[in-house]
């Protein structure tokens, strides 16, 4: 009889350290999420339903949860929604998926977006985003598409993103960037269409000499 009371405690524990472990993983990216809505200005009410008393974000409009309850995808285009990028965004550990392209989104691109080793795909572009393109991106490994054009980015494209190879798509068209294009690693794939509308960029892949 002691030994099945014994179980029966140490089965209650596991399922309430179950349940404290998924609420914190919850709190944690819907905390994440509710701070990116504290820094937009949203006309269409689109976040609305982007309640920071709901535990489980994977409920919220256009947030895709994977089949563990992590945050995977946010698709935002399209939205007219105006503000800024905020590093809390790095909290999304799992999230593939960042689409916030043809908004109205100013400021700089935080560097802490380095931190979503798991990112697939970054759009950002059709907006007003200013600043330099993070040498962070560097680190985003499983990357295959990187899109910034159309925006008022300015500085030089970092050395570093040659080493992402599993690159299959960038655009930094129609921007202020300037310098050398890289030519290594995947940069070596892309089209010149990728860098045009930059007058300060230079080198074969624009067919302008630096």
């Amino acid at each position: 009889m002691r030994r099945r009371s014994v179980g029966a405690v140490l089965l209650v524990t596991l399922v309430v350290v179950a349940l404290l472990f998924e609420n914190g993983k919850a709190n944690r990216e819907g905390e994440a999420l509710a701070a990116f809505k504290e820094a937009l200005v949203d006309p269409n009410g689109v976040l609305d339903s982007w309640d920071p008393s709901l535990v489980n974000p994977c409920t919220w409009f256009r947030v895709t949860c994977n089949s563990d309850d992590f945050v995977m995808r946010i698709d935002l285009e399209n939205a007219s929604l105006r503000g800024r990028l905020v590093p809390h965004l790095a909290s999304l550990r799992h999230l593939q998926y960042l689409e916030l392209n043809n908004n109205l989104l100013s400021g700089s691109i935080p560097r802490e977006l380095g931190e979503l080793k798991e990112l697939i795909s970054l759009d950002l572009y059709d907006n007003y985003l200013t600043g330099t393109i993070p040498d962070t991106l560097s680190e985003l490994n499983s990357l295959r598409f990187l899109r910034l054009n159309s925006n008022l980015l300015s500085g030089s494209i970092p050395e570093s993103l040659t080493c992402l190879s599993n690159l299959k798509v960038i655009d930094f068209s129609d921007n202020n960037l300037s310098g050398r294009v890289p030519s290594d690693g995947s940069f070596a794939r892309m089209s010149s269409k990728s860098f045009q509308r930059n007058s300060g960029l230079c080198g074969p892949s624009v067919g302008r000499e630096c």
